[in-house]
């Protein structure tokens, strides 16, 4: 039997209180069992952190601290990162439906450093694929 990969999620935040959690709860009701979650919160004021603390019981590992901006989040995440692929689901980002990561790895194998596909923009009246 073939192991799963396992993901890494990660998003990074600063002042997204209007935001973070549609994105946690997209992420955390994503229903591939070998998947953990990672939160850099560059030293948010306007509430987020409430929000992340909120789930920090199924985050496998968060932190709210100044920091260098984006690019430094992204790579401060990477070093917590166990998966064997990292996909970052910014403060917004939702994914489509529950099943995303068991439809891209569920029984799957890659030898493939990258994977990318198609993103799906949500507009009023809406999904419009790209």
């Amino acid at each position: 039997m073939q192991k799963n990969h396992k993901i890494t999620v990660v998003t990074v935040c600063y002042n997204s209180v209007s935001e973070i959690e549609k994105t946690i709860l997209s992420v955390l009701s994503q229903n591939y069992q070998s998947m953990e979650y990672i939160v850099i919160d560059g030293g948010s004021t306007d509430g987020t952190v409430d929000i992340i603390k909120k789930y920090s019981d199924r985050i496998a590992y968060w932190v709210s601290e100044p920091d260098g901006g984006i690019y430094y989040a992204m790579n401060k995440a990477v070093e917590h990162a166990t998966g064997d692929y990292v996909n970052f689901m910014n403060a917004g980002d939702l994914f489509f439906d529950d099943n995303v990561l068991s439809a891209v790895f569920e029984g799957k194998k890659y030898v493939d450093d990258v994977l990318y596909g198609y993103h799906i923009l949500h507009f009023k009246g809406g999904y419009k694929p790209h």
